[in-house]
């Protein structure tokens, strides 16, 4: 199966042998927090299937490690203030700009996720008022 074959948070659990409903527990958390919780995790399962069992090494400064980079800017296309920007990579000598929980294996993969499931990410990285 091709990365790009995982359209939805559902397909990811298919690849997975996950069960999409089996969601995390987030009754006790305050209701502003639930959301952006949920979506974490969905973007956990999403990366852990796109990756296809890769896992990064921390140790390994040559192994780069991509992630969708987004640009939270309001204009007339993105009225929303949130549109996809590019891809990055962290190396030894990056700072944490996201979870490592987060990364892929190649800049296709970072792309492909961003854009694909944008608003997973927004739900996750913005405060909806």
């Amino acid at each position: 199966m091709d990365f790009k074959d995982i359209k939805t948070y559902e397909d990811a659990c298919k690849k997975l042998g996950v069960d999409p409903n089996a969601l995390p527990e987030v009754s006790l958390l305050p209701v502003k927090d639930q959301a952006p919780v949920i979506a974490h995790y969905k973007l956990i399962k999403i990366a852990e299937a796109l990756n296809n069992g890769w896992q990064p090494d921390w140790t390994k400064s040559s192994e780069y490690k991509y992630f969708p980079y987004f640009v939270i800017k309001k204009d007339k296309e993105h009225p929303s203030g949130f549109g996809f920007s590019f891809t990055s990579y962290a190396d030894w000598r990056a700072f944490a700009h996201v979870g490592s929980r987060l990364c892929f294996k190649s800049s296709d993969m970072a792309l492909y996720a961003g854009e694909q499931f944008a608003d997973l990410y927004k739900e996750y990285f913005l405060i909806n008022k």
